[in-house]
């Protein structure tokens, strides 16, 4: 029996936990039909997602189909959760994408197939809700080839569509039109075509060599209501998606795709093993760190089973690794496409509510900060407030929801704010030398800062001798210099900044006869730690900074009589169309947006498109923030654009 990693993807109510329930009833697995409206799916487990009706965070359940062991991984579809999704396809041996047969592809369709295709991961596309009205085959076929730009080959036909009566006909392309296809990317199926030797059966092997090679999808029709169609995707799901691979004799490597707790608070790790096998009781290195595995279970028949051990091909929970966060690798870490996370781009304010414990509030926050690398927390304590990144407006809802549901505590949030962060305008440089000019550290700190290439980040250069002093003093400037440039001179993030030290001095270990060390003739890292945020921020003052807003590029696709109407308004938002063209009665519009702006024009394109207008939006990049009033940010951290306060905060005196 082998194995295969299975996970289904959609837009919004495009009904793909409905298929998951319909699949999971189909092969046994359930008794009964879970129901979104009801709130009583199998895969939905958080509360949030069995009120809403959409899904959070990927659900495993495994199911056998025949000989296959299918792990299906049920993945968000809403955008503001993209990075769930992303972190879901990293384990992934194959996928089907759902489409809603009415509202057709979307959006969320088109990145989510881009995702899908860069992955290089095998899909099928499921067209559901064929038993709705307004239900259609052939304009949703034009739509996927068309709108996605990728080869679909229809696997049956439907008769009765738009009615409760209709039934999916399973019966491929005419062999004709399959070897149309398939010829695009193998030239010696093309020649036996011309030739008049294809068979059916090396047609049918092309496929299915060419559906794991994630070149052709592939696309069924049914209803998940129904069930029409389930039977015909199914069998699709075995034959045509490939297994999972992977050497269980060989190196361990595996990937952490979600961490959750446990009832007693303890940490349980999702992963999926590429290679080698985990035992119970093994060490195993994470993130550069390392953990003992307590406990092991695997997914099997709808239920996770207790076992010793885990082979590659395998996601298992795992206990024991407290330290683990999600997207860590386990023992070597796999190459090929990678995941990229672009960054969250909005920041709120938590505010605890009137009985909410501030303390309780701080650890609840930390502890699904620690889980989830994606989430930022900025703790300010001269407010006692805390800050929490994020994607979309919605994740306000489901942050709310966690702390409520999972730790009893009530909160709700200040406005949205976009997050900035700073680049220098220019070079600048500082020094403070030892026991001169009221520096009251024992240590010689230079530096200079300049501006570095975009998206290249914060690097640090020395200009002095390696062994000029000891290496920890080095370290020492060189980690408070990042920590430091995480609030520039307006409290955003410095980025894509080159930082050289230019000078460096200490004063070497004094002892007195017959006594010990004396740190106060001697330098240590305090003063290394405590000079290098002065020295920095002059030297950032002296180079300038401008503050850059995130922005986002979107698509718009609506009638092209809707144009007049949606210039003004993406004006009025500070959106640049840069593209501007029609297709038949639609007009497609590109350009950038602010990420402050994304949520307002969300709300209003429904009104100024007749509700046909479709949005597509993601970050792309950081623009110089270069009309009104230039945003500022809050510090939290000792404050060394104030030498008298830092002075006061750091070393309880303003002076040397």
């Amino acid at each position: 029996m082998h194995l295969l990693n299975l996970g289904i993807l959609a837009h919004v109510d495009a009904g793909k936990t409905s298929l998951t329930e319909r699949l999971l009833h189909s092969v046994g697995i359930t008794d009964e039909i879970g129901s979104v409206d009801a709130g009583s799916t199998h895969t939905d487990t958080l509360a949030l997602e069995r009120r809403r009706g959409i899904t959070i965070k990927a659900a495993v359940v495994s199911f056998p189909v025949d000989d296959v062991t299918v792990n299906l991984i049920d993945t968000p579809g809403h955008p503001d959760f993209i990075a769930e999704v992303e972190r879901a396809l990293g384990v992934l041996d194959g996928a089907v994408l759902v489409v809603s047969a009415v509202e057709g592809v979307q959006a969320q369709t088109r990145v989510l197939m881009r995702t899908l295709r860069r992955l290089r991961i095998p899909t099928l596309v499921f067209v559901n809700k064929t038993d709705r009205r307004g239900a259609r085959r052939e304009g949703v076929l034009r739509e996927l080839s068309g709108r996605l730009r990728v080869p679909v080959l229809p696997m049956g036909t439907v008769t009765d569509l738009g009615t409760r009566r209709a039934v999916f006909q399973p019966g491929g392309p005419a062999p004709d039109a399959l070897a149309d296809v398939l010829a695009d990317h193998d030239d010696d199926l093309l020649a036996a075509y011309v030739d008049g030797s294809l068979t059916p059966e090396r047609l049918r092997a092309a496929l299915v060599a060419q559906t794991r090679r994630a070149l052709v999808h592939p696309v069924f029709f049914g209803s998940a209501a129904t069930g029409a169609g389930v039977t015909e995707l199914i069998a699709g799901i075995r034959d045509l998606l490939p297994p999972a691979d992977g050497d269980p004799e060989g190196p361990l490597s595996g990937t952490v795709f979600k961490v959750e707790r446990g009832p007693a608070g303890e940490k349980i790790a999702y992963a999926r093993l590429f290679s080698g096998t985990l035992r119970t009781r093994d060490r195993v290195p994470f993130g550069g760190r390392d953990g003992k595995v307590t406990a092991i279970s695997v997914f099997d028949h709808g239920t996770d089973v207790r076992r010793e051990t885990v082979g590659a091909g395998r996601i298992a929970r795992l206990w024991g690794l407290a330290e683990v966060r999600i997207g860590d690798s386990l023992g070597v870490p796999r190459t090929g496409p990678g995941q990229v996370f672009a960054p969250p781009t909005l920041e709120t304010v938590v505010v605890p509510g009137p009985d909410t414990d501030r303390r309780s509030l701080h650890l609840a926050l930390t502890r699904l900060a620690e889980q989830d690398p994606l989430i930022g927390l900025r703790h300010d304590e001269v407010r006692h407030e805390v800050s929490v990144s994020l994607y979309g407006e919605v994740q306000k809802e489901v942050l709310q929801a966690t702390l409520a549901d999972e730790h009893g505590l009530e909160v709700t949030f200040r406005g949205t704010t976009p997050l900035c962060v700073e680049r220098p305008a220019g070079q600048g440089a500082a020094v403070e030398f030892l026991r001169r000019d009221g520096n009251p550290f024992l240590a010689t700190v230079g530096l200079r800062v300049e501006p570095a290439p975009p998206g290249t980040g914060v690097t640090f250069g020395l200009e002095v001798e390696l062994g000029s002093m000891p290496y920890a003093f080095f370290k020492a400037v060189e980690d408070t210099v990042r920590e430091t440039l995480g609030q520039g001179l307006r409290g955003w993030r410095v980025t894509d900044a080159a930082v050289t030290m230019t000078h460096c001095g200490y004063s070497p270990r004094q002892s007195h006869a017959h006594q010990g060390f004396d740190k106060s003739m001697s330098s240590t890292g305090y003063d290394f730690r405590g000079l290098t945020p002065l020295v920095l921020i002059e030297a950032l003052r002296r180079a300038g900074t401008r503050v850059h807003e995130p922005m986002h590029r979107f698509r718009i696709e609506a009638p092209a009589d809707t144009l007049g109407a949606l210039l003004p308004v993406l004006t009025a938002l500070r959106a640049v169309p840069r593209t501007t063209r029609t297709r038949d009665a639609l007009c497609v519009l590109e350009g950038a947006v602010p990420a402050a702006r994304v949520h307002l024009l969300e709300q209003r394109l429904p009104g100024l498109t007749r509700g046909e207008g479709e949005l597509e939006s993601a970050f792309d990049h950081y623009a110089p923030v270069d009309r009104g009033t230039v945003p500022e940010r809050p510090r939290t951290d000792h404050n060394p654009l104030d030498r008298k306060e830092y002075l006061l905060n750091v070393t309880g005196r303003t002076g040397g």
